[in-house]
């Protein structure tokens, strides 16, 4: 008999209760610490004082009106990302893959309102994760969540993640874009290399193309700058974020220049929830803390840290990890044992991770996090570690 929620997760045996900072309790009254964090999405860990103050202030006032109207926050938090970005006009939306989907209409659409409606076509990274919507699956390309659902949605092209010969010679009179992200998150942990944000800019620039970055799990502090881009400071024209934008409120966004957004006029694109009150409220307040003087040099110590105690344990366990990856707290490890028992054995460790592909373990600690809580995790994979060695 089927339960009473769909079953679309393998779900751990796991409910959790109540949480506070970094750590998790289930109600068997087990603590774990969260190194998984919704899957990079409570980036301030769980229950902060800020965003408690704001969604219980807002919840009192308004909690939804409909985009019919003006509303509350909007304005304001989109003001800010702005300030701190490259863009010059935001969407809200509900989630990562609806801000991919806003940004994959747009690309589109600046190229039929530029006089190219025969530009439609996204290229698109293999390993790339851009949502489970029928369009976001079909961008990624992923035969394995397309299985079974019909053709995959079509206008979307195929390169290597890294490979800017591969890009180049993928374009064609029908492209409108690419979209790529700056860190592969499910993907495997995979990082641009030197160089490859500011080869796709001068593909774009060069074939009349925008550049799209996907940045819903890069994104909002989690390399130690607010859009993993900015370390190599090259710009989009559009760029989709969510998941730390609520800090575990439901809430997404697409960034965009005015230049791009030419054809994004009243009645193009919508959404019922939205930009609601209580999304502002919390995304106002995240924005609060992240952009403190100060926050994200933390972040930077603290990816320091954990970057060198991961170096030190797979160069002391070779026939269980074989290298390290990714950038900043977005980061993991390549195992040489199955990672789904590795995240198995560390959750009942009392360690939290996600796993990715390749064989990877994504370690996505809270941007909050303090030297004892690396120490305490490195501590238990260390442990877990030594029993595949014993």
């Amino acid at each position: 008999m089927i339960p009473a929620v769909l079953p679309t997760y393998a779900r751990a045996d796991v409910t959790f209760e109540r949480g506070e900072g970094p750590y998790l309790f289930a109600t068997d009254g087990k603590r774990y610490l969260d190194f998984a964090s919704g899957v990079a999405v409570t980036a301030l860990g769980h229950c902060h004082p800020r965003l408690i103050e704001a969604l219980t202030a807002q919840a009192q006032k308004l909690w939804h009106s409909s985009n019919l109207f003006q509303v509350a926050g909007q304005q304001k938090v989109a003001q800010r990302l702005i300030a701190h970005s490259f863009a010059d006009s935001v969407f809200f939306c509900n989630s990562g893959a609806e801000a991919v989907e806003c940004a994959i209409k747009v690309a589109r659409k600046y190229q039929a309102e530029t006089g190219h409606a025969e530009k439609y076509r996204l290229i698109a990274c293999t390993g790339s994760f851009h949502g489970r919507t029928l369009a976001t699956l079909a961008a990624a390309g992923n035969e394995k969540y397309l299985r079974g659902f019909g053709p995959p949605a079509p206008g979307f092209d195929h390169v290597a993640f890294g490979n800017l010969n591969e890009m180049r010679a993928k374009v064609t009179k029908e492209t409108a874009a690419i979209l790529v992200e700056p860190v592969q998150g499910e993907g495997g942990l995979a990082t641009a290399p030197e160089g490859y944000l500011a080869g796709l800019r001068a593909i774009c620039d060069e074939f009349g193309l925008l550049l799209v970055y996907d940045e819903v799990q890069s994104g909002m502090g989690r390399t130690g700058r607010l859009f993993a881009h900015e370390w190599e400071g090259v710009a989009p024209d559009v760029l989709a974020t969510a998941k730390a934008l609520g800090g575990g409120f439901p809430v997404g966004a697409c960034l965009v220049t005015e230049r791009a957004a030419v054809g994004m006029t009243a009645g193009s694109h919508g959404s019922t929830f939205g930009g609601n009150p209580l999304a502002m409220a919390v995304a106002d307040a995240v924005l609060d803390v992240m952009l403190a003087p100060g926050f994200f040099a933390r972040v930077e110590r603290a990816a320091d840290l954990l970057r060198r105690r991961l170096d030190a344990l797979v160069a002391e366990y070779p026939k269980v990890f074989a290298e390290r990856r990714g950038k900043g707290l977005l980061t993991g490890v390549k195992c040489v044992v199955p990672n789904t028992e590795m995240v198995d054995r560390l959750r009942k460790a009392g360690l939290l991770t996600v796993g990715a592909g390749e064989n990877v373990v994504r370690l996505l600690p809270p941007l909050i996090i303090e030297e004892r809580q690396i120490d305490e995790a490195v501590g238990i994979l260390e442990g877990v570690a030594r029993q595949w060695t014993s």
